[in-house]
C-alpha cells in the first residue's frame, strides 16, 4: 500500500539547481519535497569545475556578450552567501580557490590586446605580480602573464550537502517517477511506493528531464545536450592552478581546476576548448596523449612522467537552440503546474531560483501545507569523479 505525502513545492532533480531552489522555497515558509533517482549532484553538477564563472571567459575576443552580462553579478551572489549574508547561508562550503585566474603564455601575450582594449573588461580583472602567481605558474620559465579575475572555486560535494541542510533533507530517493494527474493548481505523481501530492512541480533533473518531460506526456521544452571530454590527472607533483589559459581563439585553450583525491593526492580536473569539439570526437586514449601535449607546451615545468591520467565524458543539458548555441541565462518554462527549466550553468543556480519564485508570486501560490514527512530514503551525496576512476 503506498504512502501519500502532500508538500506545497514538488522538486524533481537533486543537481545544484533543484537544491538551490528547494533550500530557498524551505527558507520563504513552502512544505517542499525533492526527489532524487541517484545520488545528490551526481550529473552535471559533480562533473562540473567548481568554478562560479563571471564572464570572462565568454569575452576573450574584448566583446562583452549577452552570456557575460548574464552572469557577471553571480561570484558576488555565491560570495555573499559563502559569508552568511546572502540568499542562503553557504558558510559550510568549501572554497578551493578565492579566485579563479586567467594567463597567457610567453608566446601568445600578444593576444591580451583585443580582451584589454574594453574599459569594461579591465574593470574586471587585476594583473598579478610575480609573487602572487598561482602556485603552478612560479617558476623562472613562466615567460606570460597572468590576470586576477572575480571568481571563485568550490568544492562542490561541499555545496551538495550544505544545501541539502538548508532544505532540512526533505528528499526524497526514488528509482520509479510517474505523472498520475495534473491540473492547473494540483499535481499528483507516483515515486516508488509514494504518492505525492502538490501545487506545483519543477522538473530540474539536468540530462534527465529529457525523459521526465516525456513521462508527463508533454513534448516541449526540446533537450539539447553540448558534450565535453574532460580529462583527469592525478600526480603529487601538480601545483595548485585555478585558471583559463588564453589559446589563439576566443575560447581558454585550456581549463584547469586542482581538487584533491581522498589520498590527498591533488589531481587536475581540465577542460576548455580541449574539451569541446575535437576533443569530443578522441576517443580516450587519443584525448589523454593531446592533452599531455597541451600541458607539456602551457606548463612544461610541471613533471608529470608519472602521473595517472584518465578522461570523463559530460553532457551539458539545456533548452535546444539553433547550431546547438550555448544558452546565455538560464531557462525555465511552465505548463500548467508543471515547470520545466535547467540553469545552463551551475553559477546560474540563485537566478533559475529566482526565476520560479517570481513565478509563485506573479501567480499568488502561497504555503498550503505544513505536513511532515514519513520515514523515506534519502540519497548521499555523489563521489567525485577523480575518486571512482583514480583506485
Amino acid at each position: 500500500m503506498s504512502q501519500k505525502i502532500v508538500a506545497d513545492i514538488v522538486v524533481v532533480g537533486g543537481g545544484v539547481a533543484g537544491l538551490w531552489l528547494t533550500a530557498r522555497l524551505h527558507q520563504a515558509g513552502y512544505t517542499t519535497l525533492l526527489i532524487e533517482n541517484n545520488t545528490l549532484g551526481g550529473g552535471q553538477t559533480v562533473k562540473s569545475q567548481g568554478i562560479i564563472h563571471g564572464g570572462t571567459k565568454y569575452a576573450l575576443n574584448g566583446v562583452l556578450t549577452g552570456a557575460s552580462e548574464a552572469i557577471s553579478g553571480m561570484p558576488k551572489r555565491w560570495r555573499d552567501c559563502l559569508e552568511g549574508n546572502g540568499e542562503l547561508d553557504l558558510t559550510g562550503a568549501k572554497v578551493l580557490s578565492a579566485h579563479h585566474y586567467l594567463w597567457s603564455p610567453g608566446d601568445l601575450a600578444g593576444n591580451l590586446m583585443s580582451f584589454f582594449a574594453s574599459k569594461a573588461i579591465r574593470a574586471r580583472v587585476k594583473q598579478v605580480k610575480k609573487e602572487q602567481l598561482p602556485q603552478a605558474l612560479q617558476n623562472e620559465h613562466f615567460k606570460g602573464k597572468a590576470y586576477q579575475l572575480n571568481e571563485l572555486v568550490f568544492d562542490i560535494p561541499s555545496v551538495v550537502a550544505r544545501l541539502a541542510a538548508l532544505s532540512e533533507n526533505r528528499i526524497l530517493q526514488a528509482s520509479s517517477f510517474s505523472l498520475v494527474s495534473a491540473t492547473e493548481n494540483k499535481v499528483i505523481i507516483r515515486a516508488d511506493d509514494f504518492e505525492i501530492e502538490t501545487q506545483r512541480m519543477v522538473l530540474s533533473a539536468g540530462e534527465g528531464n529529457e525523459s521526465l518531460i516525456q513521462s508527463c506526456n508533454l513534448s516541449q521544452p526540446v533537450m539539447q545536450r553540448r558534450p565535453l571530454h574532460m580529462v583527469m590527472v592525478k600526480s603529487p607533483n601538480i601545483k595548485p592552478l585555478y585558471a583559463h589559459c588564453l589559446g589563439a581563439g576566443v575560447k581558454p585553450r585550456v581549463t584547469i581546476t586542482t581538487h584533491y583525491h581522498q589520498d590527498g593526492t591533488p589531481v587536475w580536473y581540465v577542460g576548455g576548448d580541449l574539451a569541446e569539439a575535437s576533443g569530443v570526437a578522441r576517443s580516450p586514449d587519443e584525448q589523454i596523449a593531446f592533452a599531455k601535449k597541451e600541458l607539456a607546451k602551457v606548463i612544461p615545468w610541471i613533471d608529470l612522467t608519472d602521473a595517472q591520467w584518465a578522461t570523463l565524458r559530460v553532457n551539458r543539458a539545456e533548452p535546444a537552440q539553433n547550431n546547438l548555441m550555448r544558452p546565455d541565462t538560464a531557462f525555465m518554462t511552465q505548463h500548467n503546474a508543471i515547470t520545466i527549466g535547467w540553469p545552463t550553468k551551475l553559477a546560474l543556480a540563485p537566478d533559475f531560483a529566482d526565476q520560479f519564485i517570481t513565478y509563485l508570486k506573479k501567480e499568488g501560490i502561497q504555503p498550503l501545507y505544513n505536513t511532515p514527512l514519513p520515514g523515506i530514503p534519502r540519497p548521499f551525496v555523489a563521489t567525485t569523479p577523480w575518486d571512482e576512476v583514480f583506485v
